[in-house]
């Protein structure tokens, strides 16, 4: 039987400020305030890690500061001081190649190019990092990528991404409790809705 999946720290990726507030490279933070919610717990910012913090569950939960290319910085400081092992850490982001509300498990592998995640892979020196990607579709053509990401959902989207946010937070209350194997096993097959256009 698989050990349970225990993330000591659980990081949603994503921009600070008030600018990046619901765009969908923050697809990651939302992730982390519904886990936050569900403790009935506030962040607040500590300047140790550079981060927003909150304890739920018996974990942290860390949504860094910095913007997203720095992300590993606070992850690193803060699973290096208290000895948490990458496997132990689990990082929430967006996904412009899944679709818009799907989810993706994975316990390890390539950033994918996306620049959060990456830094959070180099700066703990393994791509053995488990992360839950947050599908928010492709730009449309003709939209940059970095144009598209920095962007907010349309009305016709929200209810889609708001729906695929109760789901991340779900799965990553079911590895914790039944192990990384079985929620990638509920989680990572693709939903039934029908996405609308951006």
């Amino acid at each position: 039987m698989e050990p349970l999946s225990v993330f000591r720290l659980v990081v949603g990726l994503g921009n600070p400020g008030d600018r990046y507030v619901g765009t969908r490279h923050n697809a990651g933070f939302c992730v982390a305030d519904e886990l936050a919610r569900r403790c009935a717990v506030a962040f607040s910012f500590d300047s140790r890690w550079n981060a927003d913090m909150a304890t739920c569950g018996g974990r942290m939960l860390m949504k860094p500061r910095t913007f997203m290319n720095l992300s590993g910085e606070a992850v690193s400081h803060y699973a290096r001081y208290h000895r948490i092992p990458p496997a132990e850490v689990l990082v929430i982001l967006d996904d412009t190649s899944l679709p818009l509300g799907d989810l993706r498990i994975r316990r390890s592998g390539s950033s994918g190019g996306h620049n959060g995640l990456e830094s959070v892979l180099v700066h703990l020196g393994t791509e053995a990092v488990p992360r839950l990607r947050m599908g928010i579709g492709a730009p449309p053509e003709k939209i940059p990528l970095d144009e598209f990401v920095l962007s907010r959902f349309t009305d016709a989207e929200l209810s889609v991404f708001a729906e695929a946010v109760l789901r991340g937070a779900d799965a990553v209350d079911s590895a914790n409790a039944r192990g990384l194997e079985a929620a990638m096993n509920q989680f990572n097959n693709p939903t039934n809705h029908q996405n609308p256009k951006p």
